[in-house]
């Protein structure tokens, strides 16, 4: 009885994922895909916090696209933007937490990284390094993403994933 259940649930969440349209997917570049029709990825986190004393953090508890730092039920997360874009809303497999991409930083660019936002320099350095699964709940905006990085030309990253993103949009 119970292989006969399992045949069933396995067969719906079959024909629920061959029916469910991840057209959206197909617009950005996929890093670390781990099977073609799972939204999931592998990817490598790092921590961050506006607690650190770091050469250019001079903005505190703001993101690069101008936000609070958030660490609740939606949590900050910064990444390559021309990888996951500005917007982008995701959960680590095992997880509760929907994090969101609202920040950058110059050792992401051109990385499969995320740096996931921790409020204290303990619940940072406790993180560490991790490779983790992540789920894309949404995708963000890579117009959005290269309306804001356009005025910040003048840093090398920036302009890296400026012009990649304008890459994808040609």
């Amino acid at each position: 009885m119970r292989i006969l259940y399992l045949m069933i649930v396995a067969s719906a969440a079959c024909f629920f994922c061959s029916s469910c349209s991840f057209s959206q997917f197909s617009l950005f570049s996929q890093p670390g895909k781990i099977e073609s029709s799972d939204p999931t990825y592998a990817v490598r986190t790092t921590a961050y916090s506006h607690r650190e004393k770091e050469q250019g953090g001079k903005y505190g508890a703001l993101t690069a696209s101008g936000r609070r730092l958030r660490y609740g039920k939606i949590r900050s997360a910064g990444a390559d933007w021309s990888r996951y874009p500005l917007g982008t809303k995701f959960r680590i497999v095992g997880q509760p937490h929907i994090y969101i991409v609202e920040d950058y930083g110059r050792s992401l660019v051109g990385t499969n990284t995320i740096d996931i936002y921790k409020p204290t320099l303990r619940g940072m350095r406790n993180w560490g390094t991790r490779r983790v699964s992540i789920q894309i709940v949404e995708w963000g905006s890579l117009l959005r993403s290269a309306e804001i990085l356009k005025g910040r030309l003048h840093y090398a990253h920036v302009r890296k994933m400026y012009n990649a993103i304008n890459a994808k949009r040609d």
